[in-house]
């Protein structure tokens, strides 16, 4: 990669030559390949490989971006010129500047057991018909399976005027199934994702054929026993899904700064939390919500951003209150103080933007018995079906997918069509018991105009809610 890095720190030369009082550029190679299998055939495969660098600066206060994958002096010359004219045509009456942050010089990458590139398209295909076997032959009809099998081998070199300069590596892996289960005229759908940072041992780490069997049961029994949901106000235990989805949207999005600003408004939505939020109470004392893009192996996981900030553990509610905003560095120093490492790009070509990273409810002390041993009369909602919340982030509305009964802390006969529709403060306020049984899920977060959806993760530990109302 030494002639590209050259071509970086030419770019960030040649910018501040023309006159930018602060530039940077970005390398970025990303060698993707995915595939489809719907009901057990081959639907499509995609193997890609992009490569190219974007270039960001300040001048006069206002910033102009441009990229290209013409990997040369003269297209990386062109794009700083661009850059340039842009940020000159942007004339603001009030002039963006950036938090200042350190400069860092580093090397790093995310290590692979087994290398996603010495993988084959067919062995990779081969584990996934595995899969889809197991699931075929549990007795029950599966009127619909659907899995997408998708890695991506990320480079980047970052370099700014301030003197950082940054290598990376980071091999992801994905796995998204959506299942149909009938039964009479009965039908139950799931989906699922699962993401890796790392090699292809992510496949065996997270035992994807008993997952996968142990849903699709489960969807069985709730069509076969599923009664239905009790209604109004009693004790809810949320799963570790349920509690990473409120992680993410009830708290991870309200607390980008980029939407306290206002600035995503027209865009992905606004938030309930004004600037000046900060400790605000939204929840029990028992609640602290992070967003930490250095969980080891999480999908999302990075130690600098596309900013080139350190990435360091968020507590964005922390005891029940507002403790910190997603920060890039032009929103922190809009609200001096400084970047938390949130600024994150799909690709070369797009700028980066503030972004939730593994955004999670922190583990506590409790095990999944003793939340449901405090339960006389309520349910346990595993997982969810569907979710929404209004552009501020403060109503929602979240559907159970997998519930049971719970009555005199026991686990009882599953219920369908759970649904719990409170505020955010609601949510978080009645939360009285946290476990310590930390799981995942994959997903993808999208803002922005043109659209990132962004590698991202979400989960907790089971959660203990008291006295909400169910409908």
């Amino acid at each position: 990669m030494n002639a590209e890095m050259d071509l970086v720190n030419f770019a960030v030369d040649e910018a501040r030559s023309k006159g930018a009082t602060y530039a940077e550029a970005r390398y970025e190679k990303q060698d993707p390949e995915n595939f489809i299998l719907k009901n057990g055939v081959l639907d499509a495969l995609y193997v890609g490989h992009d490569q190219g660098i974007g270039v960001r600066v300040l001048v006069n206060g206002a910033l102009g971006f441009a990229a290209t994958n013409s990997l040369s002096k003269a297209g990386v010359r062109a794009i700083v010129g661009d850059a340039i004219k842009i940020a000159k045509a942007s004339r603001r009456k009030t002039k963006i500047t950036f938090a200042q942050e350190d400069s860092i010089a580093m090397n790093w990458s995310i290590p692979e057991a087994k290398k996603l590139a010495d993988v084959s398209v067919e062995e990779k295909i081969a584990e996934i018909q595995g899969v889809d076997r197991d699931v075929t032959q549990l007795g029950f009809k599966l009127a619909a399976r659907y899995f997408n099998l998708s890695d991506n081998r990320i480079r980047k070199y970052f370099a700014n005027s301030e003197g950082s300069r940054i290598e990376s590596y980071s091999p992801r892996l994905r796995v998204f199934y959506f299942l149909t289960v009938v039964e009479g005229a009965g039908v139950e759908q799931s989906s699922r994702n699962y993401g890796w940072s790392g090699g292809w041992e992510g496949i065996s780490t997270w035992g994807l054929s008993d997952r996968v069997v142990e849903e699709a049961r489960s969807m069985h029994r709730s069509l076969t026993e599923g009664k239905k949901s009790p209604e109004g106000k009693m004790d809810l235990v949320a799963g570790p899904q349920v509690a990473g989805i409120a992680s993410h949207e009830s708290c991870g999005h309200p607390t980008e700064a980029d939407r306290v600003l206002g600035r995503e408004a027209a865009q992905a939505g606004k938030s309930f939390i004004p600037p000046d939020g900060l400790g605000m109470k939204v929840g029990s004392e028992l609640v602290n919500v992070v967003d930490d893009p250095t969980v080891d192996h999480a999908i999302a996981y990075y130690l600098t951003d596309d900013e080139g900030v350190k990435a360091r553990r968020r507590y964005l509610y922390k005891e029940g209150r507002v403790t910190e905003f997603l920060q890039n560095r032009e929103t922190a120093a809009a609200m001096h103080t400084h970047s938390n490492g949130a600024a994150r790009a799909v690709n070369y070509n797009v700028e980066a933007i503030v972004r939730m990273a593994n955004t999670f409810v922190e583990p506590k002390d409790h095990s999944l018995e003793e939340l449901l041993e405090g339960v006389k009369h309520g349910v346990y909602m595993k997982s969810f079906m569907e979710w929404n919340i209004d552009d501020k982030r403060y109503n929602a509305k979240y559907a159970g997918r997998e519930a049971y009964l719970v009555e005199n802390g026991e686990v009882k006969h599953p219920v369908r069509n759970t649904i719990v529709e409170l505020t955010t403060p609601a949510f978080w306020s009645a939360v009285d018991a946290v476990g310590k049984d930390l799981d995942f899920e994959a997903g993808f977060c999208g803002k922005s105009d043109p659209g990132q959806a962004l590698d991202a993760s979400m989960g907790g530990p089971p959660i203990r809610l008291r006295n909400v109302h169910l409908r």
